[in-house]
């Protein structure tokens, strides 16, 4: 129902752009976002944004990473100033509450996951 696409190999410095599209069966989502997921590490959140623009970030990503979204559910990750340390699948989630929430119990939908490398 989630479906996320852009993960890649790029160099530390470089950049990608992470999109995920809702299907149609999914109605009256309200906040959709980032999780990522390092080797050996728990899953934790990147970003999210509601349906009227509100975003959250990781400390951890502020100032590099930006969160977008269109009018038909798709949601955007672009990443700038890529770090080894952001190397993880990156997760997509959705969920028809509007908090903007940490808590992945909040979330009711989950992509698939794209895997980011960021090696030299």
């Amino acid at each position: 129902q989630l479906q996320a696409s852009g993960g890649g190999l790029v160099q530390p410095g470089g950049s990608l752009r992470l999109s995920c599209a809702a299907s149609g069966s999914i109605f009256s989502i309200n906040v959709m976002g980032w999780y990522r997921q390092a080797p050996g590490k728990q899953r934790e959140l990147v970003a999210v944004i509601s349906s009227g623009g509100s975003t959250k970030y990781a400390d951890s990503v502020k100032g590099r990473f930006t969160i977008s979204r269109d009018n038909k559910n798709t949601v955007y990750l672009q990443v700038n100033s890529l770090k080894p340390e952001d190397t993880a699948v990156y997760y997509c989630a959705a969920r028809l509450g509007t908090r903007l929430s940490d808590a992945e119990s909040d979330y009711a939908y989950w992509g698939q996951g794209t895997l980011v490398t960021v090696s030299s």
